[in-house]
This record gives structure tokens, sequence and C-alpha cells, in this order.
């Protein structure tokens, strides 16, 4: 009886141990829950703002004299002296003596002048004395018999005109005298000197080349598309010159439209001038001729645009996201490139946050999934582009 009992609580353990094994081993090969990926692209947003949007037009050119003299003589002789500074890079202020030519000739044609002046003065107060009495001795006859020949009349107009040709003498002989001394016409550059002490200089010969730095131009040409943008421009308007040589900004102003366009480049040509070029009267950097420097003005503004990175423009759309998170685009006319940036029209059909991060291929009504929102989006390329303005 005893062996039973033991008998049967030996096939209670044997049986209750291979339920559990069978339990642990079904537990083991449970298989767990799949995790549903989200493949959607990643795509950051924001809002663009309409702005009005002046137009900065850029060109380049070169510095140039708005004079160039070929220095010439009026009078012939030998040269006596010229200006230290009459040397090519030399500046001598307006007025200056640069050369003398001599002046024995002309200081004794002068005296001659004068002497004759004198003389026809002379001449002329003795004809108007005759005349005068011959006048007073007509008072005896009768109108009809005094002829004004008997009253000297001829005579006293002769020396009148006498008079006035002794001036003009004069006038011609103290013009020469003082052409011995060849002055500067204007604040100048020296760029030649063609006659030294000594030399013999004929009427209209060339003694050298100046060049007038009392102010400068720049001729820019302005390409086909950018016509449109400056067509309101007024003269007198401020731009700003960037020499390449230095990086302080100069300012000119533009004063007018050449009235040309190129027959070659199709471009038209507006003309800078800036004052004092060579900062004789100010303490700005010289403004060498022959530099090449970089000219920016304003254009036309444009009103109600929108300014946005060219990457956010793909085959000529704006993408966008719609409420229910999928991609949307808008066809978009560019109005004009501006450095990294497009402007564009604004459009009331851009009512939905802009695409910043567009995906590699992006196609209308993609799901994506949107990173950022317009009221956190502070990394985004148009709140950079709106921070740097």
């Amino acid at each position: 009886m005893k062996k039973r009992y033991q008998f049967a609580a030996v096939a209670a353990i044997l049986i209750s141990g291979i339920g559990g094994m069978k339990l642990i081993a079904a537990t083991g090969h449970e298989e767990p829950e799949k995790e549903v990926s989200d493949n959607r692209p990643i795509v950051s947003v924001d809002t663009l703002t309409a702005t009005d949007h002046t137009i900065e037009i850029e060109s380049y050119g070169a510095v140039a004299p708005t004079e160039r003299t070929m220095l010439a003589t009026k009078v012939a002789g030998q040269i006596t002296s010229w200006h230290p500074k009459f040397v090519p890079g030399g500046i001598v202020p307006k007025g200056e003596i640069l050369f003398s030519i001599e002046k024995d000739t002309y200081s004794a044609a002068l005296l001659v002048a004068e002497a004759n002046l004198q003389q026809a003065k002379a001449n002329l107060i003795e004809a108007q004395a005759q005349s005068d009495v011959a006048q007073l001795e007509a008072k005896k006859f009768t109108s009809n018999s005094v002829s004004d020949l008997y009253l000297k009349k001829p005579q006293l107009i002769s020396a009148k005109a006498f008079v006035k040709s002794a001036e003009a003498q004069l006038s011609i002989a103290q013009r020469d005298l003082d052409s011995c001394d060849v002055r500067a016409p204007y604040d100048a550059l020296v760029i030649s000197r063609n006659i030294g002490v000594g030399d013999f200089i004929s009427v209209g010969a060339v003694a050298g080349e100046l060049n007038n730095i009392e102010k400068a131009e720049i001729t820019l040409p302005i390409a086909g598309f950018d016509n449109q943008f400056v067509d309101a421009i007024t003269s007198e308007q401020t731009v700003k010159i960037l020499p390449s040589s230095s990086g302080k900004e100069i300012l000119g102003v533009l004063n007018r439209d050449t009235g040309i366009i190129d027959e070659e480049t199709r471009m038209t040509h507006f003309v800078v001038r800036v004052d004092d070029p060579y900062g004789l009267k100010s303490d700005k950097p010289a403004l060498k001729f022959g530099s090449y420097v970089t000219v920016k003005f304003d254009g036309v503004t444009l009103e109600n645009t929108y300014q946005v990175p060219q990457q956010l423009i793909n085959n000529g759309k704006l993408w966008m996201v719609d409420s229910d998170g999928k991609l949307l685009s808008h066809a978009v006319t560019v109005l004009r490139e501006n450095g990294q940036f497009f402007v564009i029209q604004a459009d009331s059909a851009i009512n939905q946050p802009v695409v910043v991060t567009l995906p590699e291929y992006p196609k209308e009504g993609m799901a994506v999934k949107v990173l950022s929102s317009p009221d956190d989006s502070d990394n985004s390329l148009l709140t950079a582009q709106r921070t740097e303005k």
C-alpha cells in the first residue's frame, strides 16, 4: 500500500515537471510584436513675409579723368625754367606756373604798344581840339556852307579809331607777355613733359600732357537684363565705390546715361562722377586713374515680393506642406537673381508653410514629416536670411 502512494507521488511530480517544461518552451518561442517604421522624408518649414525689395545694381569700371589736356604754348621762345613738380606723376595745383618762356621780346612789345596807345590818345586830343575850334568858327557861316571836312569830323573819327587799335595791340602784347608763364588750367596730374630749360618752343607745340584731378569719371556697363531695374534712376544719385586695392568705401554720384547701346555687347552705359579722386582736399584714399573698381547703387524698388534662397526653388516651383502633411508645389516667376537668393512676386497661393529642406526627389502629394514649425524654425534658411537683412 505504501508503495502505491510512493509511485503516485513520483508520477505526479513527473507530470508537473513535464507540464512546466512545455509551458516554458511555449513561452520561449513567442515572437515579439514588430514596431511600425515611419519612412516619410523629414523636412523643415518656415513662413514667407512679403516685403518691398530695392534692387541693388552692381557693375565694374575703370577710373578715368574728366579732362585730358595736351599743354601747348601761345607764344614762341626759349624755356627759362619749369616747375619742380612738372614731371610725370607730379601733382600741381590750379594756377601754378608749370614753365616759363624768355620774356624780353614780349616785354619790349608791351612797351611799344603802350607808347603807341599814348600817341594815339594824344592825336585824338589834338583832333578833338581842332574839331571844337572849327565848330566855333562855323557859327559865323550859314549851316549849308559848312561841310564835315571843314568841321574836321573825318580826322576826329580817324583819331578815335587809332586809339581803339592801339588799345587792342596793347591787350595782345599784355596777353603774349602773360602767356610766357604757362600755368596749370586746373588741379592737375602731370602725365608727361616734353620740354627742358634752354629748349626753343614754337607756337602750338605740345609741352606736356595733364589730367584733371578735380573730378574723375567711371563708365559702367549695364547688362540688358538689368535695364528694367534702372529706368527710374535720376542723375546725382549717390553710389558706393569699392576700390580693389582698398576696402574703404568711397561715395560718388550717378552723373548721366551715355545714351548709347553698344552694338556688340548690347549693354547700356552709365557714368559715375567722383569729386577729388586723389584726396587733395579730403582724407579719403586716392582713387587713381586706371584703377578697376566695383560700383553699387540702388535701382527700382519691387513692391510686395519674397526673397528666398535659390535652393528652395526646384524646377521653377516653390514647395509647401499642406495641413495633411503632404507636399504641394506652386509655380513661381523669378523677378531677379540677387546673389544666393531669388526675388519672386508675392502670391496669395503661397499660403502654407514653405519647405526649407527639400527631399531629394520631391513629388506632389508626398507625405512628409515636419521637423520644425514656423514658430520654432530659428535655424531655417529663411530666418537666417531675414536676420542678415
